[in-house]
């Protein structure tokens, strides 16, 4: 397939570290980027990669993260915030967090390693969702990003996940029966075959594909269904 090796941002728990999981056990070489030590190291034994505990919003950080993951043949943009709760009580420093994890630096982390490979972890949030604001515009952003990468040569891929069974749902106490959260590993999954076969987006589950294409073609449909429903 003439992937050997990937830098995974965001390795230390969740998604991140299914996906570094699988690519190990599929025979790539893995650089682990994140900011637990402790995990990171234990993942490193366990994937027999290469752990780099350092954090992305920082300019020596990042520049860390780039150095270990120069000539690899994908990067996997996993790391990333999110922040639930009503707009006008969102601090400024948490809105500045989170376009900083989540969008400014996998541009600026791209830019520095810029493999023929790049995988986007974003979010069904892209389509806009209630007391999200700040996390679905950086969302967004990056399947901007992915699409724009596309134009210039660049194999990018993006998943767009609903909910995922991860410290972010659990904190918020997730009690919904649907959409049910889905695991990391089933994520990991749909990103890593969606790189294999060069597609550029996949939804997990599949049926969030609906929400994308009713919002595509109506965004006013889309916001009146969502408000109705959720």
């Amino acid at each position: 397939m003439g992937v050997s090796s990937a830098l995974v941002t965001g390795a230390s728990s969740g998604i991140g570290a299914a996906i570094a999981i699988r690519l190990a056990a599929d025979g790539w070489r893995v650089v682990l980027a994140g900011r637990d030590r402790a995990r990171l190291d234990a993942l490193a034994e366990r994937t027999g990669g290469c752990a780099i505990s350092a954090d992305l919003t920082t300019a020596e950080g990042l520049q860390r993260v780039a150095d270990a993951g120069r000539g690899v043949d994908l990067l996997v943009h996993s790391a990333g915030a999110g922040w639930a709760g009503k707009f006008r009580e969102m601090r400024p420093e948490h809105v500045d967090q989170l376009v900083e994890l989540n969008l400014t630096a996998p541009i600026r982390l791209t830019r520095a390693v810029l493999p023929p490979r790049v995988a986007f972890v974003a979010s069904v949030a892209v389509v806009g969702v209630r007391d999200e604001e700040v996390y679905s515009a950086t969302k967004a952003g990056l399947r901007a990003f992915a699409a724009s990468l596309r134009h210039s040569g660049v194999r990018t891929t993006a998943v767009f996940p609903g909910a995922v069974r991860t410290p972010f749902f659990r904190d918020r106490d997730y009690h919904r029966r649907f959409p049910r959260m889905v695991e990391p590993e089933q994520v990991a999954d749909a990103l890593i075959d969606a790189v294999l076969r060069s597609r550029a987006e996949v939804f997990v589950p599949r049926w969030l594909t609906i929400a994308d294409r009713v919002h595509g073609i109506s965004p006013a449909l889309f916001h009146r269904l969502a408000d109705r429903f959720g």
